[in-house]
């Protein structure tokens, strides 16, 4: 049994009634909410004060949901990701039921394939990908642990998951790459 039972079942709570999270992933801590609900998404726009074109990561548990949300996805970017040893994040063409304001203006989307146990649990009980953005303000440094996360952007969430809350390892973002043509092309 996890020791983060608990926080699954607040968060998804949270989730079904088109609310917003903070929660540990794979990476950083992040802030999220139903990928496909855009009220939700304006919502976090809001709380990080952001521009609203800018696009957002989502999190995804399996291969077949980036299939379910990608129009036509090449799938050696799959064997591409098997060998990867740091999270890695996936521009792809052709986004599909996601809420719009999730996605860049040419349609795109970024999505990651999470490993992380809490994070997969969550995705897989909720059955949509959720939204993951830095935990900070617009402009501001991303939080590498739980502690440097901005008082605003605590309060400002429907739930703030407590699992990993006392980890002092400083958390690193993902890989970011654009797929096209059969190539990764490394953006960060």
């Amino acid at each position: 049994m996890n020791n983060f039972a608990s926080d699954i079942e607040q968060s998804l709570e949270v989730l079904h009634a088109g609310g917003v999270i903070l929660y540990p992933t794979d990476t950083i801590w992040g802030i999220g909410c139903d990928a496909t609900n855009e009220t939700g998404v304006e919502r976090i726009i809001n709380l990080k004060q952001r521009p609203a074109n800018k696009s957002f990561v989502v999190l995804v548990a399996s291969e077949r949901e980036v299939m379910q949300y990608v129009a036509a996805v090449d799938l050696a970017v799959f064997d591409y990701l098997e060998k990867q040893t740091k999270p890695t994040t996936v521009i792809y063409e052709g986004a599909i039921g996601l809420a719009g304001n999730v996605l860049a203006a040419d349609g795109s989307v970024a999505i990651r394939i999470c490993k992380d146990e809490f994070c997969r649990t969550l995705i897989k009980r909720f059955r949509k990908p959720i939204v993951s953005t830095s935990a900070n303000i617009s402009n501001e440094p991303s939080p590498t642990i739980f502690t440097d996360i901005h008082p605003i952007i605590k309060s400002g969430v429907d739930y703030v998951v407590k699992h990993r809350q006392n980890e002092t390892t400083n958390a690193q973002p993902s890989s970011i790459i654009k797929w096209a043509n059969g190539e990764a092309e490394v953006l960060r």
